[in-house]
């Protein structure tokens, strides 16, 4: 259904799961978890997986906050993104790596929810892709001493408003870990 014409191939997406952006994160060990059994699942069904990994002040490149969690481990032929913005697209190769695979349809996980997350799945959506986004396999940090809401109710939220994304020619929603089906990303 993607408006993006040949590129029929889905891909798992995992941004930003690094050390410095989980650390303090909302049910990080079981979304960490999720996201490795993910990775193995899309392994085994031929679906590339697309690291993304950021770079700040905070996460200086080669730090240990910067690298991503011990648990999950990337191959040397799995593609890796770096960027400095919160939409994994901007002023990144991850387009063109994508568009090289013929992928069409994206399955979104990583952190955090109100951060990058959102900022990919927008952007994603916008520039054609049909958009999944694992309900169980984000996160956050608590950041509500800054007027946030907590990190349970931004997850929750984010899992709501993205399962009625629509637009014409693409199709968003949200899916738990268990029920991700890699030939039909999107559900109906």
């Amino acid at each position: 259904m993607t408006t993006l014409t040949d590129r029929p191939r889905t891909a798992l997406l995992v941004v930003d799961v690094q050390n410095g952006v989980v650390r303090g994160a909302h049910d990080r060990d079981r979304v960490v978890a999720n996201i490795a059994a993910l990775v193995e699942r899309a392994r085994a069904a031929g679906v590339p997986v697309v690291w993304v990994q950021h770079r700040s002040e905070e996460l200086p490149t080669g730090s240990e906050q910067w690298r991503i969690v011990p648990e999950l481990v990337r191959r040397d032929d799995e593609p890796l993104v770096h960027k400095a913005y919160g939409d994994s697209f901007e002023a990144t190769d991850l387009e063109q790596v994508l568009a090289a695979g013929g992928v069409g349809r994206l399955v979104v996980t990583g952190a955090q929810t109100d951060a990058c997350v959102r900022s990919t799945l927008h952007g994603a959506f916008t520039r054609g892709y049909d958009t999944t986004l694992v309900a169980d396999a984000h996160t956050t940090e608590d950041l509500s001493a800054y007027g946030a809401p907590p990190p349970a109710q931004v997850i929750a939220h984010t899992n709501l408003y993205w399962g009625f994304q629509r637009a014409p020619g693409r199709r968003a929603g949200t899916v738990d870990t268990a029920d991700v089906d890699f030939t039909a990303a999107v559900p109906a």
